[in-house]
């Protein structure tokens, strides 16, 4: 399987095998059968690439990654000399640039997702929950041996537990509920 990362870790202790693949492949190595499953960005780009084209099955929840996000990587001397309302139009544009991102993602997924479900070549399927369960145990074994020896992975581990803890409940009485109870 395409699957890079910290996933691909999770996979491998899984018992299978991760590939690393740019995204022009992925369809050719769908299609000869040189790898049997990839994980990309979301239905848009699934469908953009053509995946549902060469691969029957397309299952979420996407377990190993909660979602899209950009980033920007500035030298630190250089923006650091930066004069303070430059410093502030660089981390306005980042903001803008991966707000505007995210609104299109979800946009254009939805939009994508119904093609794909229209394709009746084509199964969408949740993992079942032992698999989901079995790959929380894997990936919390990969994490704790990250942050045993990465100090800064630590702190972001502990960050992202503690920020994921504070928001759960809210996106439960909140995003999640709204879905839950739309009459749409």
């Amino acid at each position: 399987m395409r699957l890079q990362g910290l996933g691909g870790e999770v996979l491998r202790r899984a018992g299978g095998t991760p590939v690393s693949l740019p995204g022009a492949e992925l369809f050719t190595a769908l299609q000869t059968g040189s790898i049997d499953a990839t994980e990309w960005v979301g239905p848009y780009n699934d469908l953009a690439f053509g995946l549902h084209q060469v691969a029957r099955y397309y299952y979420y929840p996407g377990w190993h990654e909660p979602g899209p996000a950009m980033e920007c990587i500035v030298n630190k001397d250089a923006y650091e000399n930066l004069p303070a309302d430059l410093r502030a139009a660089v981390r306005v544009a980042c903001q803008a640039a991966n707000l505007d991102m995210t609104a299109e993602y979800n946009a254009r997924n939805a939009s994508a997702l119904q093609q794909i479900r229209a394709d009746d070549s084509v199964e969408i399927r949740a993992f079942p929950e032992d698999v989901l369960e079995g790959l929380r145990t894997l990936t919390r074994e990969v994490v704790e041996d990250l942050v045993a020896r990465d100090t800064l992975a630590l702190k972001v581990w502990n960050s992202y537990r503690q920020f994921l803890g504070q928001s759960r409940a809210w996106q439960l009485i909140s995003e999640r509920a709204y879905m839950d109870t739309s009459a749409l």
